[in-house]
């Protein structure tokens, strides 16, 4: 049935290229989506004809670039993905529709590559349902179809296909059969790069440098790297008090290059009895794309093209398709809760070094209602209760590690040793320096957090009151496990009594950069914001509500840490690159402060130990502490971490309970005794 449906969409969408029936413009429109949708069309009897397999490097460097050109930036101008052309050429109403329909046709591309045919087919009768629906009103009246009518067929391609998008994403996280990625690698020894354009993702010099020089790496530096990523996992479930070999699946989260090490990470998850998923990250309505991709993948074609989409769920998003999704969660969930009650967690491998881009903020795009803003939010909630219920929090875990790409310079060779370098820094020694910083920590009941220079910082924040000092603890001593590399202590803050501003000149937040950013708190919950990066006060505004508080009216201070590797930051220094640290990274060079649910969301109730023995208490907040009589109201499934780097730092003290300040960092150098070592790379700068 799916190959007859797909050979009549195929026959019908062939025509319409020497079709006339509509207006010069919307015939253009139809005439370019038609020839892309056949591009991908062939591009499945390519690969389900083995062709894929037998091409040379050359071939399938142009077959990739054939089939992501339209949106590369040097091209966006004039695409039907960019908006503002979609609606310069088509209206305000059918420009907006029209671009958002193609971008979900260019979710078409990896189906083809994984030959799921009835992906394909859902999307070629989608867009042969609104040309139809166009020609029909155009020979029967000369006028154009009412606009809501159109919505209302993509409104229901959502509608009807959302159960069946959520039940294989959940096979495709918790069923380690699905091995698409995996099948790749395993049939490749590697040592060629014509396995990377088999996955379907967009490859470019990057990929192609990265897999170059992972090639060349001694045998034992891969083991290392490997090592250190799996181990962080398995310690990370060790250190949460949770029982890993309950778990039999854990879900591998990368970017296309990095195959030797995951190769080898595979092999090391089997040992401890775990086998992986490899998902590729959402290009699809139905899966909830967005700016960030949580999965596999390959390069951005253009950062602007995702910003310009990320909200087009705008053209349907209302209660009634909000009670669809969570019915269909759960549905989902029910069907696969075995195999979600042995998920382990992910393991992600992050990428940094990416040129920046500068992000337009574009009228002609699609944007969410504030209504659909609180659905949106309602939705996030709603829909981590029905996960937790079934990949419980209190018995999973995750681990970060994360390396540069050759876009980070010329450097780039010395850069990535010195990145494995911070990723294996002496585990005790960082245990006990951190281990003073605690016990002087919980002496207090605030510390204080100011900045120096140009920066406005100027913070309270208050500590739990610890009832028996022999036994409790308010920081966690976080070294090399979940967060690699090594570097932090952290607590979850008392909100009441903790405000003040938070200011950091520049930072790059979920691959966004914020310039002069500002976030006022009153009770340890955000009261105003802003930034510099647009002209008026409401774009800056709007650029962090939708990227930073993600919709919510408000949002806690969910966690205070301060960071210790002072040898990340000196790197960052060294090769100009600390603006392109991730979060992962940057949070250990200087004090940092969550916006958002706390470390410990949904599993407030494990009890937690310092390798001292001492349980960390600070667990929860006076939001997550609702769980007990509301779930609803306790978490906001969001956590971005704001660092202040140590040369904007001017003070972190601690204030006791007597009143004594005893302060610990002062001018960006740690002054607490016995903390001197924290010193030596910045005294080497």
């Amino acid at each position: 049935m799916i190959e007859e449906r797909f050979l009549l969409a195929q026959e019908r969408i062939c025509e319409i290229k020497e079709e006339h029936g509509l207006p010069e413009n919307f015939r253009d429109y139809f005439a370019a989506m038609a020839e892309f949708v056949m591009m991908t069309a062939d591009t499945y009897k390519y690969v389900a004809e083995g062709k894929l397999y037998l091409a040379s490097l050359d071939e399938l460097k142009r077959l990739n670039h054939k089939l992501y050109e339209d949106i590369l930036s040097e091209n966006y101008g004039n695409s039907y993905g960019n908006p503002a052309c979609s609606v310069a050429k088509l209206g305000e109403d059918y420009g907006k529709l029209l671009s958002a329909l193609y971008a979900e046709l260019r979710s078409m591309i990896p189906w083809a590559f994984e030959k799921q045919l009835d992906e394909m087919v859902i999307r070629m009768e989608l867009f042969l349902e609104i040309y139809g629906a166009f020609l029909c009103a155009w020979e029967e009246s000369k006028e154009l179809p009412e606009y809501e009518d159109i919505r209302k067929t993509m409104y229901f391609f959502v509608s009807d296909y959302t159960r069946e998008s959520f039940i294989k994403k959940l096979d495709a996280m918790l069923n380690p059969e699905n091995d698409f990625a995996l099948s790749i690698m395993r049939a490749s020894d590697l040592k060629s790069p014509e396995y990377l354009y088999y996955f379907g993702e967009y490859i470019t010099d990057n990929e192609l440098k990265t897999w170059e020089h992972l090639k060349n790496v001694p045998e034992e530096t891969i083991a290392l790297m490997a090592n250190t990523y799996t181990e962080g996992y398995r310690i990370g479930f060790e250190v949460g008090n949770k029982d890993i070999s309950k778990k039999k699946t854990v879900n591998i989260r990368y970017c296309l290059g990095f195959e030797r090490m995951i190769k080898r990470s595979v092999e090391n998850f089997g040992k401890i009895g775990l086998k992986p998923t490899i998902y590729r990250a959402a290009v699809s309505l139905l899966q909830g794309k967005g700016l960030n991709r949580i999965g596999y993948y390959g390069a951005i074609p253009n950062k602007q093209y995702d910003f310009d989409h990320k909200d087009d769920q705008a053209l349907f998003l209302d209660k009634r398709l909000l009670q669809v999704r969570l019915e269909a969660w759960q549905e989902a969930y029910e069907t696969y809760k075995e195999q979600a009650a042995v998920f382990g967690g992910p393991a992600v491998v992050e990428v940094f070094g990416e040129a920046p881009v500068d992000l337009k903020e574009k009228k002609e795009a699609l944007h969410l209602s504030k209504t659909q803003q609180k659905l949106a939010v309602e939705y996030m909630s709603a829909a981590g209760e029905i996960q937790n219920k079934y990949i419980k929090g209190e018995e999973r875990s995750f681990t970060i590690i994360a390396f540069p790409t050759p876009e980070i310079g010329e450097d780039y060779p010395a850069i990535f040793d010195e990145v494995i370098k911070i990723n294996t820094l002496d585990y005790s020694l960082y245990q006990r320096l951190q281990q003073t910083i605690i016990d002087t920590l919980d002496q207090g009941k605030y510390v204080l957090v100011k900045g120096m220079g140009d920066n406005k910082t100027n913070l309270k924040i208050m500590l739990h009151t610890l009832t028996d000092l022999q036994r409790q603890t308010n920081f966690e001593n976080c070294v090399a496990d979940v967060n690699i590399p090594v570097g932090e202590v952290f607590t979850s803050p008392v909100l009441t009594g903790t405000e003040g501003v938070l200011f950091v000149s520049r930072v790059y937040l979920n691959e966004l950069e914020y310039k002069d950013i500002s976030i006022t708190f009153k009770d340890g919950m955000v009261t105003d914001y802003t930034c510099a990066n647009f002209d008026t006060e409401e774009e800056n505004k709007k650029y962090i509500r939708d990227n930073v508080l993600f919709h919510h009216e408000t949002l806690p201070m969910g966690e205070f840490a301060i960071g210790t590797n002072t040898t990340a930051y000196v790197v960052g220094r060294k090769y100009g690159i600390e603006d392109k640290f991730p979060i992962l990274i940057a949070e250990k060079t200087g004090p940092h402060f969550a916006v958002g649910d706390t470390c410990y969301s949904h599993a407030e109730e494990v009890r937690v130990y310092n390798p001292d023995g001492k349980e960390i208490i600070a667990r929860d907040n006076e939001c997550s502490i609702k769980r007990k009589e509301d779930s609803s109201k306790a978490y906001f499934n969001c956590h971005t971490d704001i660092t202040i780097p140590y040369d904007e730092l001017g003070e972190v003290s601690v204030v006791t309970a007597d009143d004594e300040v005893i302060t610990i960092i002062e001018e960006g150098r740690f002054v607490l005794p016995g903390c001197e070592e924290l010193n030596k790379p910045l005294e080497e700068m």
